[in-house]
């Protein structure tokens, strides 16, 4: 199988363009509150590099 070429968010370059984020952020609830956050805190390194870099992130 030949390489891959995955892209990362490092790879890209986000000023001035919308970014479409796919995000899981099904979590787990018990009497309204978060009992697992772990997808969210996965998913805020990469969102907060997409804006810092200049782009606007759709989530």
């Amino acid at each position: 199988m030949a390489g891959l070429n995955k892209v990362s968010v490092d790879d890209l370059q986000a000023k001035g363009k919308k970014i479409l984020v796919r995000c899981d952020f099904n979590v787990p609830l018990k009497d309204g509150e978060i009992t697992n956050d772990n997808r969210i805190t996965a998913a805020l390194p990469t969102i907060k590099t997409l804006l810092a870099d200049g782009g606007k992130v759709v989530l």
